[in-house]
């Protein structure tokens, strides 16, 4: 049962917001009692806490699958935000806000998750980017991966970029294509060229 409420919750808080949806919102929805919710959550911050650690892991493990593949590694940069943007729903409900606005303490521990895990998988990428020749060879891989991760970061904040005039698929688009045309050898921009043009 606690992970069928996980499940359920991690669903409406994606597609509605954290703070819209209420115990007993989740409670209808599985179509039992808000009592049955508390045996297995004390409150909602730790619903909230186990929803956004399902959402990380699950996202981590499709990230993993998609790095062992040893991919084109702009192909890869690509894979790996559209797996993103299929678990996240298009962040229409700004829940990434939300979490950073009404539940500071979860937000920080999962932006710190975030950051390792898109470390290494971004220095790795960075690698065999410029081993196959695909990415400029002087890069400084620490420097333009903690780059890529506060850009990325930076999409979801809803000042600068409101939702009512920017889509999240969007926004990562045109970040992805400018960040790798600012890394890429005459080769890679081939590569890169080939894919958005698949995309249009």
């Amino acid at each position: 049962m606690r992970e069928k409420i996980v499940h359920r919750a991690t669903e409406l808080f994606l597609s509605l917001g954290v703070k819209s949806v209420t115990m007993d919102d989740i409670a209808n929805e599985l179509g039992i009692s808000k009592k049955t919710i508390y045996v297995h959550f004390e409150n909602k911050t730790q619903l909230v806490e186990a929803s956004t650690l399902e959402v990380f892991e699950i996202i981590s493990q499709g990230i993993d699958a998609i790095c062992q593949l040893q991919k084109d590694p702009i192909e890869e940069i690509y894979d790996i935000k559209k797996l993103v943007m299929e678990h996240l729903k298009d962040e229409k409900s700004s829940p990434y806000h939300q979490l950073q606005k009404y539940y500071p303490k979860i937000f920080s521990s999962l932006r710190s998750k975030q950051y390792r895990l898109m470390e290494d998988c971004v220095a790795d990428n960075l690698k065999r980017g410029i081993t196959l020749g695909l990415y400029r060879d002087n890069l400084e891989i620490d420097i333009i991966s903690k780059l890529y991760f506060t850009s990325i970061m930076s999409l979801k904040d809803k000042q600068l970029f409101p939702l009512k005039h920017f889509s999240m698929s969007s926004l990562m688009n045109h970040y992805l294509e400018y960040h790798v045309r600012g890394i890429c050898t005459p080769k890679g921009l081939e590569v890169l060229t080939k894919i958005i043009n698949n995309q249009n």
